[in-house]
């Protein structure tokens, strides 16, 4: 078995996902890798020594390029705010590291040409992190597409809403900081459904959008630990929220496919509520990550008095379920997304292929989420320009 040596920058909540993928990966998938987690890093050193106890990491440090210049370390996994993807996946990339990186890949298109141009140049394995792909239950609706089973796709309806951020008293985040961020919940939980569509149907060509700040100030966060909300703050001193908490916008994809996006962090009582509805000539598609395990299909050529959704419960006979669980329905998550990914990811390495999806993938959507705003602010319809 060939050992594969990691090295971590970010120690928060995303860490603890990479970390247990890779600790977990060799009980679901036989890759024939075993990955020795050798040296996390953050910037305060009290975290990072806790993220090395907790995750199972050999030792620690507060110096992210300790990482980049140990010559042991194969693979850099980035779960760092988005402001930092660029310095660290390019440094990575010249040092000839595997790297896996959190999405969104940079906070706008600039940024990530950059990335991609450096990890092409250095012909490293990359993979952005844009899991919910890997959901066996994606996966089996990208077979049935390919293989013709709804026929020509008409259009793609896709949401993803939130409501960790739906009460003022959240803290302000990062993830509220342009500077950090790049964009609100366009780049955080909107890129994902972006994938979806690149997935699924093929390239955006152009887009016509609106944004809004629903939330314009908010109580400023002590302690650099991203609680996603869940620390409500009685503090009275405010910062300024400077990105987009909720989007929604119309799609013209190259094939003539047409389709809209909706994302917000504002929706009362959505947890999670991840979906895309796909029509086609013969059939629909219709999923909702917070039912993973399922895929609803219609398939047109079912007789008059049995058309209609039914429930396809995922298992053995799916995608990705030789090393899941044997029997449909028994439940996956979060987790076993994650363990998806970081297979997907070995198995690049090990017979020198492609990731998927890459930086070229996260360099597309960054066009696209350029574009978004471009057309939010412009009142007008906006080319992603995917082919320069």
């Amino acid at each position: 078995m060939k050992t594969l040596t990691v090295g971590m920058i970010g120690g928060g909540f995303m860490a603890k996902a990479h970390s247990m993928a890779m600790a977990s990966v060799n009980m679901f998938f036989d890759d024939g890798v075993f990955l020795k987690r050798k040296t996390i890093a953050d910037i305060d050193e009290e975290l990072a020594r806790n993220a090395a106890r907790k995750l199972g990491f050999e030792q620690y440090t507060t110096n992210w390029r300790d990482i980049i210049e140990d010559p042991e370390i194969d693979i850099v996994d980035i779960v760092t705010p988005n402001n930092m993807h660029e310095e660290m996946a390019i440094a990575a990339a010249k040092a000839g590291k595997h790297i896996i990186c959190e999405k969104p890949l940079g906070r706008d298109a600039q940024e990530t040409e950059r990335i991609l141009e450096a990890v092409e140049a250095a012909n490293v394995k990359n993979l952005v992190a844009f899991n919910y792909r890997k959901t066996p239950a994606v996966a089996l609706a990208k077979k049935y597409i390919s293989e013709g089973a709804i026929g020509e796709i008409l259009n793609f309806r896709g949401t993803y809403l939130q409501d960790w951020s739906a009460d003022p008293a959240s803290p302000l985040s990062w993830r509220f900081q342009k500077e950090m961020a790049g964009s609100g919940a366009l780049g955080d939980i909107g890129t994902h459904v972006l994938d979806f569509a690149h997935y699924l149907v093929g390239d955006i060509d152009q887009v016509m959008a609106t944004t809004k700040t629903w939330i314009p100030d908010r109580p400023i966060q002590k302690g650099t630990v991203d609680t996603l909300g869940n620390n409500k703050s009685e503090i009275k001193e405010l910062g300024h929220v400077d990105v987009d908490d909720e989007f929604l916008t119309l799609l013209r994809f190259r094939n003539g496919v047409i389709g809209s996006i909706e994302g917000t962090r504002n929706a009362w009582g959505r947890h999670n509520f991840l979906t895309f509805e796909i029509h086609g000539e013969k059939g629909s598609i219709v999923f909702n990550y917070e039912r993973r395990d399922e895929l609803q299909v219609c398939f047109s050529e079912d007789p008059d008095d049995r058309r209609g959704f039914k429930t396809v419960y995922t298992g053995a006979a799916h995608p990705y379920g030789e090393g899941l669980w044997p029997i449909p329905g028994l439940g996956i998550g979060y987790s076993e997304v994650k363990i998806i990914e970081m297979h997907d990811f070995l198995q690049a390495i090990m017979t020198d292929k492609e990731c998927e999806p890459n930086f070229r993938d996260g360099h597309k959507i960054a066009k696209v989420t350029d574009a978004i705003l471009e057309s939010s602010r412009l009142d007008r319809w906006v080319a992603t320009n995917l082919s320069e």
